[in-house]
């Protein structure tokens, strides 16, 4: 139990930062698949920037992982689901105004009606879980 409190703190401190860079407000989120602001797609931008330096670094630098295991990367492949996958996500974000990580960060936010969110992402991740093995990868 003990060694799980760093991810706690860890997890404690990006809900703090999502909360306060105001990328779980929904009005935000609203706001970018309204193409009425920039402010998202900037912090979007520069996650994705911040994480290809960040791969480039560990990579090269041979980072280990916060438990010291080596972090490795498999190669992924491309296939026709991820298209699908990715619009049934992009539809689920526009109309809830979340996607999985600001989920709990709303949450303990104070805006309880996003648990409804949080369980129906579970329960869809629960169903996806229970029927991969049938569907075409």
């Amino acid at each position: 139990m003990r060694a799980l409190l760093k991810y706690l703190f860890i997890g404690m401190g990006f809900g703090i930062i999502l909360v306060k860079s105001e990328v779980v407000s929904w009005f935000r989120i609203q706001e970018m698949f309204r193409l009425e602001s920039f402010y998202m797609y900037g912090v979007i931008g520069s996650a994705i920037v911040t994480g290809m330096i960040s791969m480039l670094l560990i990579k090269r630098f041979n980072v280990k992982a916060i438990t010291g295991e080596k972090i490795s990367v498999a190669p992924k492949t491309f296939n026709k689901g991820q298209i699908i996958g990715g619009l049934i996500f992009g539809c689920g974000w526009a109309l809830t105004g979340a996607c999985p990580g600001p989920l709990f960060a709303q949450v303990g936010a104070g805006f309880f009606v996003m648990f409804i969110a949080l369980l129906s992402a579970v329960a869809g991740t629960w169903a996806y879980g229970r029927i991969r093995n049938r569907l075409p990868h």
